[in-house]
């Protein structure tokens, strides 16, 4: 570690007035904190946002749920409300980490944690994401756990949130502020392919700070599971995970809603999967090739190949348990 200043904010505008270059927002910590002890992150100073009036989780008047930046995730995960009306959200965030960091962790930090890529943690090897134009070590190195969609040339580094392959499925927003005003992002466009630079992570500008997440009303939203795969239970990363939503009206399927996690370079919609399920009856032909249809364009390296198959089955399984709820 190095010397860096800590700044305590009694609120969010004297929090966004603090902000400047070389600064870094922190609340829980889980992931900032290791990156600097790895010295792969080195800010001038921190901003510690813990305190500030961003732990609620509210009903908006149109039915949405509106959940503050800072809610811890386990307090998210088992607040009653959100683990009957969207259980694929809780589900995500108990198959992350251990409870002790779900403790800490916050939704906000959450969907800013950084990628798990062994070479960008590691500072004797080249990562494009962590030291732009290096190189990307992972192209040619141990790429067993690394993505088979939406990588490039610069970075094949995976996205490891749960939580943030849920949101995805749940066509979540997100709102941000920053000393200029708010705005709102798609979660679906939150997080930004590497492409050529793959340094760039998130939608979110210098300074600009998440005050909340906004999830839409679906009644039907109920009917929803997250599966992840993984080498060990508990405390691991996805291989491969499948955040779906189904509405099933007659014995069709009106609306689906499939994320996909473990497998890309972000968080991962799999909108021409959900594309081939709408209109058609529930069962396993239409979920093979709907899954199929997921990793069509998926690009396997010398250490990840069984991925493909693995993620198609995953896909296939959290369909007929989502599904099968009545």
């Amino acid at each position: 570690m190095y010397p860096f200043t800590f700044i305590q904010p009694k609120n969010t505008g004297e929090a966004l007035a603090a902000f400047e270059q070389g600064s870094k927002f922190i609340a829980g910590g889980t992931n900032l904190v290791d990156l600097m002890k790895m010295n792969v992150e080195k800010p001038d100073s921190l901003i510690n946002i813990s305190k500030l009036d961003l732990q609620k989780i509210e009903w908006l008047p149109n039915g949405n749920a509106s959940i503050g930046s800072l809610v811890r995730n386990s307090d998210l995960a088992y607040d009653e409300s959100i683990s009957k009306k969207f259980p694929v959200l809780s589900q995500a965030l108990l198959a992350g980490a251990s409870p002790q960091l779900r403790n800490m962790a916050t939704v906000g930090g959450n969907l800013l944690q950084r990628t798990r890529c062994p070479y960008f943690y590691d500072t004797e090897f080249a990562c494009n994401k962590r030291t732009p134009g290096s190189g990307c070590a992972a192209l040619n190195g141990y790429n067993r756990s690394h993505a088979i969609l939406g990588g490039s040339d610069k970075c094949i580094a995976t996205h490891p949130s749960d939580m943030c392959v849920a949101l995805i499925a749940l066509d979540a927003i997100i709102h941000l502020q920053s000393a200029a005003g708010e705005r709102i992002v798609a979660m679906k466009d939150f997080h930004l392919l590497p492409g050529q630079t793959p340094e760039k992570e998130t939608a979110l500008a210098p300074g600009e700070l998440i005050t909340s997440v906004e999830i839409p009303k679906k009644e039907y939203a109920y009917r929803s599971f997250y599966l992840k795969v993984r080498d060990r239970a508990s405390f691991d990363f996805a291989l491969a995970s499948a955040a779906v939503i189904l509405s099933i009206q007659n014995n069709k399927i009106k609306a689906a809603h499939i994320g996909l996690g473990g497998v890309g370079t972000k968080p991962w919609h799999a909108s021409n999967a959900e594309k081939i399920l709408i209109g058609n009856s529930p069962g396993d032909k239409i979920y093979q090739q709907a899954a199929s249809a997921a990793l069509k364009d998926a690009r396997i390296y010398q250490y990840n190949s069984f991925k493909k198959e693995l993620a198609i089955r995953t896909i296939v399984r959290a369909l007929t348990t989502a599904g099968g709820i009545s």
